[in-house]
């Protein structure tokens, strides 16, 4: 009984550091998947995968269930990546439009950047299976920060919030469906500037429709830090 006891903090020791060493492992095969995606394409293949990463597919394998994990899996690792840039332009500087063109410009820039990662969310969006629950949460979650934004808004002005949910779901997916038909445009003239202007003004005119709506007046060059409080 004694030599048991004395023997379980080293395997428990040895059972951390073997989950350290398979989430480390992890990290670097998904680094090693998006890296391949960028240079391969969206339709990369696990084999090609592995190669890139420099281990046998069966390696590969032992990390993930199958392909549909692994595919999640770097989903949520480029979700992390756009997520990462997003990030500073949701907490708004400037004027009202001034934000709204930072967070859009920021997201464009990404795109144009990682036109590969981007091409592989959006086809792991739409599957047979439903779709990547990574990517439906994303959209989700960037919706419901952008509604407390508006709710912020709405609450300083003494109005009320329940719109704000609703619309900036609204225009997440407005936003997304405008981007992906340019996306798809191969003959497009638009250049990246011009979208950005072109959402800016979009989502500037819904804000200020719905606002004035509820009666407040909203001054697109006021400080969206008065606007919220």
């Amino acid at each position: 009984m004694l030599e048991s006891a004395n023997t379980r903090p080293d395997v428990d020791g040895r059972a951390t550091r073997w989950e350290a060493h398979k989430t480390r492992r992890r990290r670097q095969l998904l680094g090693s998947a998006v890296a391949a995606i960028e240079v391969l394409g969206p339709a990369v293949g696990a084999k090609q995968i592995a190669q890139h990463a420099g281990v046998p597919r069966s390696v590969l394998y032992r990390h993930f269930r199958d392909r549909a994990d692994l595919d999640e899996q770097i989903s949520q690792r480029i979700v992390d990546l756009l997520l990462a840039e997003l990030a500073p332009t949701l907490r708004p500087r400037g004027t009202a439009t001034e934000a709204i063109r930072k967070v859009v410009g920021t997201y464009l820039d990404w795109i144009e950047q990682h036109p590969h990662l981007y091409t592989f969310l959006g086809a792991h969006s739409r599957t047979p299976a439903g779709g990547s629950r990574v990517v439906a949460g994303t959209k989700a979650a960037l919706a419901a920060q952008v509604a407390e934004l508006f709710a912020t808004a709405a609450r300083t002005a003494g109005r009320d919030t329940s719109f704000a949910s609703t619309v900036a779901s609204g225009l997440v997916g407005f936003v997304d469906a405008t981007v992906n038909h340019w996306l798809a445009d191969k003959g497009r003239t638009v250049s990246t500037d011009e979208l950005a202007d072109y959402l800016t003004r979009s989502i500037w005119s819904v804000l200020d429709g719905n606002a004035r709506a509820l009666g407040i007046q909203i001054d697109p060059d006021r400080p969206v830090t008065d606007l919220l409080g």
